[in-house]
């Protein structure tokens, strides 16, 4: 159903149906993962909030591919989307888990409103898609769930989020890790990517050039990340290349963090 790369040879993801979360965003993270799978030959699904942006997002990619509005806090909103979805292709191979949304606040600043905001999106988001896709991928004995953290859980801050994203990244990191001790036995891997510094929308236009020239200071590579040095990882995360891999957190942080 889906042909080779782009560049005319035979793609990593040849066959493989994917469903990237917050994917419709031009600059962010999931729209340069979903271009990366679709020129790897995978058939890509981008959710996200708005209809029309997601549709025109993956129209972007190709006909074959599918945008759908899916807010991923609403547990009976995913279960729909992704039924509809196994309907019409039969399996889904890879979810990549992108959908989040930061705030830079200070400890005493967050209230009840910023907490329930980003660590459902980021928490209750990543627990139910996850839990919508597991049964058909038990079922094929086969399946890759990439989940999106953050250098900010590792480190405690310190670059854009507030401490509550902090907390909500490494949330991710813990439920990442406990997903894949449970479905190792059936063939289901469960990894996740702490991004460092990357230049997209979310920070665009956000930090001051001194902010800017401090964070860059911290950075041994002496360069912001581009969205496809996440989309690098997420592919190799998602192919056979790391069939083996399970349970880990993937650091593209540029040596901004060095354990």
């Amino acid at each position: 159903m889906t042909g080779r790369a782009g560049n005319g040879k035979m793609g990593l993801l040849d066959g493989r149906f994917a469903i990237v979360t917050g994917g419709a965003s031009p600059r962010g993270l999931g729209k340069a993962i979903a271009r990366l799978f679709a020129e790897h030959g995978a058939t890509v699904a981008i959710l996200d909030l708005d209809k029309d942006e997601a549709e025109a997002a993956a129209e972007d990619l190709g006909a074959e591919h599918v945008g759908m509005a899916c807010d991923v806090t609403d547990k009976a909103a995913v279960q729909a989307a992704v039924e509809a979805l196994l309907g019409r292709w039969g399996r889904v191979d890879i979810l990549v888990n992108n959908a989040g949304i930061t705030q830079p606040l200070k400890l005493m600043q967050i209230e009840p409103e910023h907490y329930d905001a980003v660590t459902d999106v980021s928490l209750r988001g990543t627990l139910y898609m996850s839990q919508a896709v597991i049964p058909s991928m038990r079922a094929q004995r086969s399946g890759s769930i990439i989940n999106l953290s953050s250098v900010s859980a590792q480190r405690g801050g310190g670059i854009f989020g507030g401490p509550h994203y902090s907390a909500a990244k490494a949330g991710i990191l813990g439920l990442t890790k406990a997903m894949a001790r449970e479905l190792a036995p059936d063939n289901v891997r469960s990894n996740a990517i702490c991004p460092g510094f990357i230049a997209t929308d979310i920070t665009a236009g956000k930090l001051t050039d001194e902010m800017r020239a401090q964070v860059l200071a911290g950075i041994p590579m002496g360069r912001a990340g581009e969205a496809s040095d996440v989309a690098g990882c997420a592919l190799f995360l998602a192919s056979d290349l790391s069939a083996y891999c399970t349970g880990t957190e993937v650091d593209v942080n540029g040596g901004a963090l060095i354990h």
